[in-house]
């Protein structure tokens, strides 16, 4: 038995150096580095093998890249390459090139489409400082450098640096739900993190319209999203002063949202790329709720049937029946009281907003307000940043000089009403409430640009994107004001 048994353990060994001499055995460094010389096939997917494409944009990188896809050489298949192809010095070459692609948009990208081209915010911002109008807008503002000397230098630094900072030449703020891509991609895909998400073109969806449309502007009010007071004593939570998450530079008190985005209603509902071209006139209450009888529904994702309207939501294609206006104060006030005066549930009411452009390294008298939704700013506060420098938006350049920024009052429970130029009562906003300084290195105010002013109150007509019932006071409001017109002109 023991014989047996050395015997059959002799045959097991002799197997074994069979194996060794017939197949050697790779170490397991050796099988990593035997996977990883595979040769890779030509082509950019190779490398870029987690990229997913939408059908309509199911082709080679190349069509939008350029560079060569007949190569597994990195420098050789980057030659010539476009990494933004959707920004808007590229978007015409890679989006627009030939007639079966996007030639329409493009072109209206480039002429007329305010969020190109943001015409309308420079042109008020200079009218209000008694300045003269840019044709072309923001590519129109002169690029200086050097500390402002004068009235319109002050102004034109502060479009480029402060107010510009959410066009879609611009990725954005370096806060995460603020960050964005450039042109075309701005709107279509989505950023994770500061990096692309996909290459996968969609419609807007609310958190890309967001990524501008914040900061206690027409977009935040829709989802019902206020700033909290710049003051570390005004805001939330305050008992820890340990780093937590501010997705849009600083924390938002949660208000009532629109009546609309609580029915699943979205901002491209409403407001189509056609608007944004020019090509279609800005949607009002009473084109949906109180059309004309015969009247053509006012977009596209609207149908009619018989004296009712239905609207398909461009999202979940969900189909929502409109209601019509019933109620007799519309008939009653229709033609002088504009809808929101009675429907807005609240409004933006930043009062006076004071901005300074600093050349001084001391921040002492600015500790109490290191959170100004800036990522510059706070960084220059809280000590990540030497010196004081702001990104020129437009450049993408970093120049010397930090704008500040604080307010005098932040309220949204008193809505402001008044009587526009057209003779209708609406509900108005401080936007143009503005004060403008600037010192040197030194803190020293530089001659001529201490608290300038802009011509008038500042406050200017807004349609509050806060919608809700009118409730049972809705007339409180604005009836003074009514009788107040009927005085003056009985």
């Amino acid at each position: 038995m023991r014989t047996i048994f050395l015997l059959l353990i002799a045959l097991f060994l002799l197997a074994l150096v069979g194996c060794r001499e017939d197949s050697p055995a790779l170490s397991p460094a050796e099988g990593v580095k035997e996977a990883s010389q595979a040769p890779l096939l030509p082509g950019c997917r190779s490398c870029h093998a987690d990229i997913q494409l939408d059908v309509s944009h199911d082709f080679a990188c190349t069509e939008c890249h350029q560079g060569n896809n007949e190569t597994n050489d990195k420098e050789l298949a980057h030659q010539g390459l476009t990494a933004q192809p959707a920004a808007p010095e590229n978007i015409a070459a890679a989006c627009g090139r030939c007639s079966r692609c996007h030639t329409e948009q493009v072109e209206g990208c480039g002429q007329v489409a305010t969020h190109f081209t943001l015409e309308n915010e420079v042109n008020l911002v200079r009218n209000h400082f008694g300045l003269e109008p840019l044709p072309g807008g923001m590519n129109a503002i002169p690029d200086r450098s050097g500390p402002p000397q004068n009235k319109e230098q002050l102004v034109d630094d502060l479009l480029r640096r402060r107010c510009l900072r959410c066009h879609v030449q611009s990725p954005g703020d370096n806060y995460p739900s603020v960050q964005h891509g450039s042109g075309c991609a701005a709107c279509h895909l989505r950023k994770t993190e500061g990096k692309l998400a996909s290459h996968i073109f969609k419609l807007p969806v609310e958190q890309q319209c967001l990524s501008c449309h914040y900061g206690n502007r027409v977009g935040s009010d829709f989802v019902g999203m206020y700033e909290h007071d710049y003051g570390a004593d005004f805001r939330s939570p305050q008992a820890t002063t340990a780093l937590h998450l501010r997705p849009y530079g600083i924390e938002q008190h949660n208000l009532v949202q629109d009546i609309h985005r609580q029915r699943g209603l979205t901002c491209i509902d409403c407001h189509s790329g056609k608007e944004l071209f020019g090509k279609q006139q800005k949607i009002t209450c009473v084109a949906c709720h109180a059309p004309a009888v015969g009247s053509v529904p006012p977009l596209k994702n609207i149908r009619a049937d018989k004296e009712q309207l239905f609207l398909t939501t461009r999202q979940d294609s969900k189909e929502h029946l409109i209601p019509r206006l019933q109620h007799p104060a519309h008939a009653r006030y229709g033609d002088r009281v504009d809808c929101q005066v009675c429907h807005a549930q609240w409004s933006f009411n930043d009062q006076t907003t004071h901005l300074l452009l600093s050349y001084a390294t001391n921040t002492e008298p600015w500790q109490a307000l290191k959170v100004q939704s800036s990522s510059e700013v706070e960084n220059f506060l809280t000590g990540e940043a030497d010196k004081p420098s702001m990104t020129d938006s437009l450049t993408g350049q970093k120049k010397p000089g930090i704008w500040y920024q604080g307010y005098s009052l932040r309220r949204w429970e008193n809505i402001l009403i008044r009587q526009d130029k057209d003779g209708i009562l609406k509900v108005f906003r401080p936007l143009l409430d503005l004060r403008l300084s600037a010192i040197d290195a030194n803190g020293e105010i530089i001659a001529g640009l201490d608290n300038i002013t802009g011509q008038g109150d500042g406050l200017l007509p807004y349609i509050p994107h806060t919608t809700g019932p009118a409730g049972l006071f809705y007339e409180q409001r604005f009836l003074p004001l009514l009788d107040a017109q009927q005085s003056v002109n009985p």
